[in-house]
């Protein structure tokens, strides 16, 4: 009885966004007033905390919606100043195939944005900018899901680990180390084949009939930039730890695969150009801007994601000069929705697209009318984003009740840890993935998580760093199918209502993931 209500917040959802296909604005309001109907009735949480934690719900909310805003306002900005036009321009040099294109923008671009910022913004940059190379949207949403799997171990510069370990008394910086490095040989067998799996997703869903016979010529040069990627991986979190290992392979994966891609090494001869929306005619005039100075802006918000993110002064000032943060919600203690301003990915975008209006020579009413182009296309986001948070932080908070219960995903975990420890390799990678698929966070999954599954391994006798590593690669993973990700990421690209297209797409490769997390677990360790 308990088990049931408490997977209500996953039942729920899987149910109206997948099976029912309804728009998440219905779906994701349904399942916040199932969930919050049993959490007061069968599980007891007091009335106020409930409240507290929807308010919570709303905060939390507006701090992604100012990183959509963010997102949308800098490539609507580069759109009107003819940055994004020379951008394609320069991919076009590089490769017109799509299949290429995919790999460089939503795999390594991405990766490289998740390194340095986290919060889910990698989907939110990458899935607009593919619609500007003229991907369908539904493919752009799709693809910058599961993109945004690989890196996400590593996002914030090492944030999921070191924050996300915290509450494991046993941690220090060389037990973070070394699962750094468990990671990422565990990811040899798994994200590996990351960039395959994309073109599979883009050939088979999105191409014209032919499927898998359109994905196979690409394997020697996916596996190629997703061996690069791992390995390179690797050898970082052996050198420097964990904090800049998605920054680096990302940066080295990119060298390998614009230089592979020009030179045509290990690609096929015909381009592919299926996935492309109806009508979508690219520039066909030659760009006056150069290419430098067209990516400028996002050199920009890397730069600065960085140095707000690494140098202390910058960080603390960042951090304290606006913060809007709300603590202790309606007076309930813990509950709280931190929001940093100056510190939030969207402000750092917001920046870079005013900074492109001056870097082009362009009037500040080009970001006038892109901003209002922007608030245009979020106007029913907010709706499913409150509702799906709601929801979210009704189900974490729910350890604080008059019937002495654990919450609702502790009380799934150790459910699950009952009944199936003898093989808990193979469940470990799935336990990170429903905590990141409820709140959105790798980190706070395994915040969630992690002690679980640290008590689990000792119990059983499985090593410890292996388990919390598959906790966190399956927690990056849950990235693919996270509502509140899945909703932004559908905002980005004009397909709100379409949640449940996308995650019947997303949800295939998110379990692939999982289980080859977990066989090679299983084999290695």
């Amino acid at each position: 009885m308990y088990l049931l209500v408490a997977m209500s917040a996953i039942i729920a959802p899987f149910i109206f966004l997948v099976v029912l296909r309804y728009p998440a604005t219905k779906g994701m309001t349904w399942s916040a007033l199932i969930v919050i109907g049993l959490a007061l009735t069968v599980w007891g949480m007091e009335g106020k905390l409930i409240v507290s934690s929807v308010f919570q719900g709303i905060h939390k909310t507006l701090t992604i919606l100012w990183i959509l805003f963010g997102a949308l306002v800098l490539l609507n900005t580069l759109r009107k100043t003819g940055a994004v036009d020379r951008i394609n321009q320069g991919f076009q040099n590089i490769s017109t195939d799509m299949r290429v294109q995919v790999i460089i923008v939503a795999f390594l671009f991405g990766s490289l944005i998740e390194g340095a910022a986290g919060f889910g913004t990698p989907a939110m940059v990458t899935g607009p900018l593919m619609i500007a190379l003229g991907f369908q949207p539904l493919a752009a949403a799709t693809l910058a899901l599961i993109a945004d799997s690989t890196a996400v171990a590593f996002g914030a510069v090492g944030t999921p680990v070191a924050v996300g370990l915290s509450n494991i008394s046993v941690t220090d910086l060389n037990f973070f180390k070394e699962i750094g490095v468990t990671i990422t040989m565990l990811d040899l067998f798994a994200g590996t084949f990351i960039p395959f799996i994309l073109i599979v997703i883009m050939t088979v869903f999105f191409g014209k009939g032919k499927g898998l016979k359109d994905a196979w010529p690409m394997l020697p040069w996916a596996l190629l930039i997703g061996i690069v990627y791992t390995s390179s991986a690797l050898l970082y979190a052996v050198i420097f730890g964990q904090e800049f290992i998605a920054i680096l392979a990302s940066l080295t994966a990119l060298v390998v695969a614009t230089f592979t891609a020009r030179q045509g090494w290990l690609l096929p001869k015909t381009s592919w150009q299926e996935a492309l929306k109806e009508g979508f005619q690219s520039n066909s005039n030659q760009s006056d801007m150069g290419i430098v100075s067209a990516w400028m802006p996002y050199i920009i918000v890397v730069a600065l994601l960085l140095m707000t993110r690494i140098i202390p002064s910058l960080a603390d000032f960042t951090k304290t000069a606006i913060d809007l943060s709300w603590t202790n919600i309606l007076g309930a203690d813990g509950v709280t929705s931190n929001w940093e301003f100056l510190y939030s990915p969207g402000t750092i975008l917001a920046l870079a697209a005013i900074i492109s209006v001056f870097l082009h020579r362009k009037s500040i009413t080009v970001f006038r009318d892109a901003a209002k182009q922007s608030l245009t296309t979020m106007k029913t986001t907010s709706i499913s984003l409150i509702s799906t948070l709601a929801m979210v932080h009704v189900f974490t908070n729910s350890g604080v009740n008059v019937n002495e219960l654990v919450s609702m995903p502790q009380f799934i975990a150790e459910s699950f840890a009952s009944s199936l420890g003898s093989i808990w390799f193979l469940v470990a990678p799935f336990v990170g993935q429903l905590g990141a698929f409820i709140t959105g966070s790798a980190t706070v999954s395994t915040l969630t998580f992690a002690p679980i599954q640290y008590n689990v391994a000792m119990q059983v006798g499985l090593d410890v760093k292996t388990v919390l590593a598959s906790q966190i690669v399956g927690a990056g993973a849950g990235n693919m199918i996270c509502v509140h990700n899945v909703v932004a990421a559908s905002a980005v690209v004009g397909l709100s209502g379409k949640e449940g297209d996308i995650i019947r797409k997303t949800l295939p490769p998110a379990i692939l993931y999982g289980l080859l997390i977990g066989l090679a677990s299983f084999l290695l360790f």
